[in-house]
């Protein structure tokens, strides 16, 4: 069988995300999730995971552009923390504490380290974030065996997205290399990526099509919430993969393409 790690973002991001992908770990839709640490609600929301403890990924979602993150005083929208991270105007010793403080928000409610560590909006791999990042995760989990993996936001090779050429450019090769330098282990591949719409190709014929064309130990990412909340500027694209992903649809799609979904502690560390 075709190993896939499917891991859903934003965790925390408001009470139907957490529900929704507190629901679907436990029926085993997904293998891991990537915890936004600066919402009030991860102390909170935390109750959901607690069950899945050892089931699922339990994951850094880094944050840089959300309201959390501007209301901790270190985000910028996500034009603007493009636009600095280009012009090499985030420097890493000014990210590093921003991650540093993130992972001690994460360690303090698991009790734990993270399994994995991404970016909402990707930002994990751009300049000055990266550099930081993999520094930080060398030195502070001492064993290569005990580091959270790390997620590389790069296309595999058969699948082709705009959208996610423009994510990569911004430092999945720099990223994959420094982590590598440093021991850090990468999610080889990132699939799941579309622009949030649901228009002349559904949910479910992406899915196929990304289920088709993703490698062995590709990490497939979504983003579902039970239902919309005010606000959320995705919220009918996070209602319909969670619809969709809580069916029999899906199951018989994994069933067809002979995947198993896996978590990525297992599957990047061997």
């Amino acid at each position: 069988m075709k190993k896939l790690v499917f891991c859903a973002d934003d965790f925390a991001l408001h009470a139907a995300a957490s529900e929704g992908i507190a629901a679907l770990a436990q029926k085993g839709c997904i293998t891991a999730t990537s915890v936004m640490v600066l919402s009030p609600r991860w102390p909170t929301d935390v109750t959901w995971l607690q069950r899945l403890r050892g089931q699922i990924d339990v994951g850094l979602h880094l944050d840089w552009t959300s309201e959390f993150a501007l209301n901790a005083g270190h985000g910028m929208t996500l034009p603007r923390t493009m636009l600095s991270a280009w012009l090499k105007k985030i420097k890493p010793a000014q990210a590093k504490p921003v991650i540093e403080r993130q992972l001690s928000d994460f360690e303090h409610v698991w009790q734990a380290p993270p399994d994995h560590v991404d970016g909402h909006q990707h930002v994990q791999q751009f300049p000055g974030i990266r550099e930081a990042l993999v520094q930080v995760l060398a030195e502070r989990y001492g064993s290569t065996s005990t580091r959270p993996y790390v997620r590389i936001s790069q296309l595999p090779p058969l699948q082709v997205d705009f959208k996610a050429r423009v994510i990569a450019a911004m430092g999945a090769e720099p990223l994959r290399r420094l982590a590598s330098l440093h021991g850090v282990s990468c999610a080889p591949a990132l699939s799941g990526v579309y622009d949030f719409e649901d228009g002349p190709i559904s949910y479910a014929q992406r899915m196929n099509g990304w289920l088709r064309t993703s490698p062995e130990g590709t990490l497939l990412m979504c983003h579902p919430a039970q239902s919309v909340q005010a606000g959320d500027s995705i919220g009918q694209a996070r209602l319909r993969e969670y619809r969709y992903l809580d069916g029999a649809d899906f199951q018989k799609q994994l069933k067809a393409r002979d995947i198993q979904l896996v978590r990525g502690s297992s599957l990047y560390k061997e």
